[in-house]
């Protein structure tokens, strides 16, 4: 019990060294290459690993619906993700992926798991710089450290997936919903950090509804050398940062840098002092929400939430 106890001690204090475990798993062979590859998924978002169970097919449902589980007196619905990536199974779908993603749960069946691997984020790049970049795929892997032999893992955009699957969740955003225009000081931004395209698209939209000034980055070490940027320009005119930006609002699984490590940095940086971050995460559950709080971040939201997203932005801006 105490070996396992560590285990989990350990797991959770990586929020604090800028790493993550990340589980790898095999789909089949791709339609174009005829290979099977590896893909990953956060272990933070992966509730149970079970052998594929029985499935109840629910008529009328989407293409890559399997159906429904009963598991642990919970309906569960099942994705076949290897046809959502457009892969071919060899040996079959023989294992489910449970999942907690914005406080909902799903499932996703796989041909294979192959391992758990502890990362830095350093070693993940972001899909679209790398010019890799793909629907579904947020950043690649590099598993064994910057070298030119390292296996490679693709990580998939759960946040692409669902609303891939499900177009009509009720993630729009309107002035009903999300209230009337923020008010800021003048000559500030938020800065928005989020390395999902999907992600993106539905914050910059509800900034837009909100006609807030704003720029998006698609990763934590972005929105750092963006913020540094900005506090040298600013004190080059006498001025602060707060000066020029509102408010951070930040991803928590982000390449290169998490959303943890940035806040830690802002908050431990005296030229940031009173700069109000918000994480805004998929990564639900006491136990991020405690790490949101133990980083010093002034709110915490679940994606995708529009309402909740514009009352806690409300609640942190600086009075103009």
């Amino acid at each position: 019990m105490k070996a396992v106890q560590q285990d989990i001690d350990e797991r959770t204090n990586l929020t604090s060294t800028n790493k993550f475990e990340l589980l790898l798993f095999r789909l089949g062979t791709d339609s174009a290459l005829g290979k099977s590859e590896l893909f990953g998924i956060n272990v933070f978002k992966i509730r149970e690993i079970v052998a594929m169970p029985s499935i109840t097919p629910i008529a009328g449902t989407t293409a890559h619906s399997l159906g429904v589980v009963n598991l642990r007196g919970q309906v569960i619905p099942v994705l076949d993700l290897p046809s959502i990536v457009g892969c071919k199974p060899q040996t079959g779908l023989n294992i489910m992926l449970v999942t907690e993603y914005a406080r909902t749960t799903q499932a996703f069946a796989v041909e294979s798991v192959e391992d758990i691997v502890r990362l830095d984020w350093k070693q993940v790049l972001s899909a679209e710089t790398s010019g890799a970049a793909g629907k579904l795929v947020t950043s690649i892997a590099r598993l064994d450290g910057n070298t030119d032999e390292s296996r490679l893992a693709q990580v998939l955009d759960v946040e692409a997936i669902l609303q891939m699957v499900s177009p009509s969740d009720g993630h729009e955003v309107t002035e009903e919903k999300v209230g009337a225009k923020l008010v800021l000081k003048p000559g500030t931004i938020i800065l928005a950090a989020d390395d999902s395209f999907v992600a993106r698209s539905l914050i910059e939209q509800e900034l837009k509804v909100l006609k807030a000034p704003y720029e998006m980055v698609k990763s934590g070490k972005e929105a750092w050398d963006r913020l540094n940027a900005i506090a040298k320009s600013a004190e080059a005119e006498g001025k602060s940062v707060l000066d020029r930006v509102a408010m951070v609002l930040t991803d928590l699984e982000m390449p290169e840098m998490d959303g943890f490590t940035l806040t830690r940095n802002i908050k431990q940086d005296a030229r940031f002092h009173g700069l109000p971050v918000v994480i805004h995460s998929s990564l639900s559950g006491s136990a991020n929400e405690d790490h949101v709080r133990s980083v010093g971040a002034d709110g915490y939201v679940a994606k995708f939430v529009a309402e909740d997203l514009a009352e806690t932005i409300r609640r942190v801006l600086p009075k103009p």
